[in-house]
């Protein structure tokens, strides 16, 4: 049985890609158990697919999934519905917080959550270098408020980080019920656990941040668009539990 799945959602990543496959390959490598890497082409259209077919007899346990691109939260999604790991881990094609820190999302895990966040805002979390100021209140602390007016989960810090971790079957019951197709998914897979009652426990990680992040001002507007149409689908009962 596979231990551990772990989904990387890709977008024009030429760049940035080999070196994270290479880290999380040369990580896995060492373990003890078994595990997958899902890489979830998004449709990109520079060479990420073309580096994807070359790292095939490089990087062991490398599964490829294309789609067409419709946004990070739709890649995530294939990435989990196509899984077959006991715990599935998503993580940043930017390798902004390493794969060594999902160690400390199994005792947890193995404790009875369903889900395991990675956090940038809790006590122990290390960013490296800190966000601008105006990053931080724009996308930060600004979609955070937006998010806990409109969605709940107040409890929560960071909603997104990308680096979070479910257990099987908290997975496969959430999943094919998202809907949110770009990078306001976060929300509304952690609303769906926590209305399907699986205990979520948010972490603190180290965090490598990257000034060249594709979240700009334009995907935070969609955020907040996408927000206000979940809180609209919360209304009309839109997420019942099945």
């Amino acid at each position: 049985m596979i231990r551990l799945s772990v989904i990387i959602p890709i977008y024009n990543e030429e760049q940035r890609l080999p070196n994270t496959l290479k880290k999380v390959s040369e990580y896995l490598e060492k373990q003890s158990y078994e595990y997958e890497i899902i890489a979830v082409n998004d449709g990109s259209g520079d060479r990420t697919g073309n580096i994807l077919k070359e790292s095939v007899s490089t990087v062991p346990s490398l599964r490829i999934v294309e789609i067409r691109h419709r946004g990070k939260g739709s890649a995530v999604k294939q990435g989990m519905l196509e899984a077959k790991g006991e715990i599935l881990l998503f993580t940043d094609a930017d390798n902004s917080t390493s794969i060594d820190q999902v160690e400390k999302m199994f005792p947890w895990l193995s404790q009875g959550y369903g889900v395991v966040i990675g956090s940038r805002d809790v006590e122990g979390a290390v960013l490296k270098p800190p966000q601008s100021w105006f990053r931080n209140l724009v996308t930060g602390e600004g979609f955070k408020f937006l998010r806990k007016i409109l969605v709940g989960l107040w409890d929560i810090e960071d909603s997104q980080c990308g680096f979070k971790a479910f257990s099987r079957e908290a997975a496969k019951k959430v999943f094919p019920r998202s809907r949110i197709e770009q990078f306001a998914f976060d929300p509304e897979v952690l609303y769906l656990a926590r209305k399907f009652g699986y205990k979520i426990k948010e972490i603190p990680v180290v965090w490598a941040n990257n000034v060249h992040s594709k979240v700009n001002t334009r995907s935070t507007v969609q955020m907040g668009f996408d927000l206000f149409l979940m809180r609209i689908r919360v209304w009309l009962g839109a997420y019942k539990t099945l």
